[in-house]
């Protein structure tokens, strides 16, 4: 295991004093995954205070001491951070993840310290002076077996938060949950634990699903299986129980449609992990509408007609249960309004003002991404072909028209109007959305022509 040499330096020098470095976490649990990582936690065990740490860190670099009544450091040395901390153990008092008391013993024995942490597989160590490995409960047999199995009930269940991360888990690395710890899991969702959880923690774990795993709808289908969305999230996990029209839908429901969808989406992300994660939110919101406007006619023709629209509002919802960002929740509403647009306007091959006034109303570049994993998530000759057809077509006529990204920005504005001699009103408004109304039209194209067109319009009015 490759370690910087700042640590093996202060390794050293702790063996000196008889105590050890021991490297722990998600780190040694990414070197057996073969995953990058750099964030470096070291437990030392062997010392009787934390001062005592402090003066022998502070010979090397600078130390922070903010987290220190809870046995933690933050040594800083050439602009790289670790982590520093005596073994603890927690006692639960109260709700939330502050609802702890810490007790820090630096002659705490490693799986005695562990039994604080989550998974098997999270409770691994490396001994820096040593160069030795420990596993207390059995991390390395449960990576080589993909099961995630949690290490105690007792210490599990304190923090509630632990559902969502083997969640997250399992569908970043591909792992099963262990029967007893599904059994765990599905037991405290059903007595209500994950309840006194604040949203801004269940939304990390959320964004680590979406953005992390090859296949989000491992996750998704493990929180079903757990009961959390029919319980907590019920605008998705009514989606099993909607029917779709074979012919557009051989894959079956809008729950199996919505899970094809977020896979797919995950092969069109680029490196913006805001703007990924706007995309997957999309993508697994744009068919919540049909959870109330689908119908189905007497000859059994299957409908949903108007879900787009119905969707936003659901989506609001939804949205809004796991963050209160509301810019960002606004953005992801038009992808979801007007996600069938781009198949509608192929098959219609729409006019050019209809293209620019959907660019009025939501980014037609990221639309069309929307609009590509929603035609992939199906099982349709067309879609398994995998050419989206419909959203190239649409992206080059945004490009030809200068409304890939963005609207038109108007020809004029209100220091035109000054300009030519009329007085700043409440009708200034209206006269300039007439102007854009032509420009969208492609009436009107060069801020000469819209000039013309004003003035013509001021002489009329004065005569």
């Amino acid at each position: 295991m490759k370690i910087p040499n700042i640590l093996k330096t202060i390794s050293a020098t702790l063996d000196e004093h008889h105590a050890k470095a021991v490297v722990v976490g998600g780190l040694v649990r990414d070197y057996f995954l073969q995953l990058p990582s750099k964030d470096y936690d070291v437990e030392v065990y062997g010392l009787e205070k934390i001062e005592e740490l402090e003066a022998i860190l502070s010979e090397y670099g600078s130390v922070n001491l903010v987290g220190k009544s809870f046995g933690v450091l933050k040594f800083c040395y050439e602009g790289e951070e670790y982590d520093f901390s005596f073994p603890r153990k927690e006692e639960k008092i109260g709700q939330g993840h502050r609802g702890f008391d810490v007790f820090v013993d630096g002659n705490l024995a490693f799986k005695e310290a562990s039994l604080r942490r989550d998974f098997s597989i999270n409770a691994m160590g490396y001994e820096v002076e040593t160069q030795k490995f420990l596993d207390p409960f059995g991390g390395r047999k449960d990576m080589e077996s993909k099961i995630l199995r949690h290490i105690e009930d007792k210490t599990f269940v304190e923090d509630p938060l632990r559902v969502y991360r083997a969640v997250q888990f399992c569908a970043r690395f591909g792992y099963t949950l262990a029967d007893e710890t599904l059994q765990l899991c599905q037991a405290m969702v059903a007595e209500g634990m994950l309840e006194e959880l604040p949203k801004e923690r269940v939304y990390v774990e959320w964004t680590k699903l979406l953005l992390k795993s090859p296949k989000s709808s491992v996750g998704f289908t493990l929180m079903q299986d757990l009961g959390i969305l029919e319980k907590y999230f019920p605008e998705l996990g009514v989606l099993k129980e909607i029917p779709q029209s074979v012919k557009w839908h051989p894959e079956g429901d809008v729950w199996k449609h919505t899970m094809l969808c977020v896979d797919k989406m995950v092969v069109l992300l680029g490196n913006d992990e805001k703007q990924n994660l706007k995309y997957m939110f999309a993508i697994l919101c744009h068919d919540l509408g049909k959870a109330t406007t689908t119908t189905t006619d007497e000859d059994g023709r299957i409908r949903s007609t108007g879900h787009e629209q119905a969707g936003v509002e659901l989506t609001k919802t939804f949205m809004y249960r796991l963050t209160n960002e509301h810019d960002f929740i606004e953005s992801i509403l038009p992808l979801v309004a007007h996600h069938l647009k781009p198949s509608q306007f192929y098959t219609a091959k729409a006019k050019a003002s209809a293209i620019r006034r959907l660019a009025t109303k939501v980014n037609i570049e990221e639309l069309t991404v929307v609009a590509k994993a929603d035609f992939l998530g199906r099982t349709t000759k067309e879609s398994l072909a995998g050419v989206y057809h419909a959203g190239e077509w649409l992206l080059e006529r945004a490009k030809e028209l200068k409304v890939k990204e963005k609207p038109l920005e108007n020809l004029l504005q209100g220091r035109d109007l000054i300009a030519l001699g009329l007085k700043p009103s409440p009708k200034f408004k209206t006269i300039l959305d007439e102007v854009y109304a032509l420009q969208l039209e492609g009436v009107l194209n060069f801020k000469e022509d819209a000039l013309r067109y004003l003035k013509d319009v001021v002489n009329d009015k004065k005569h």
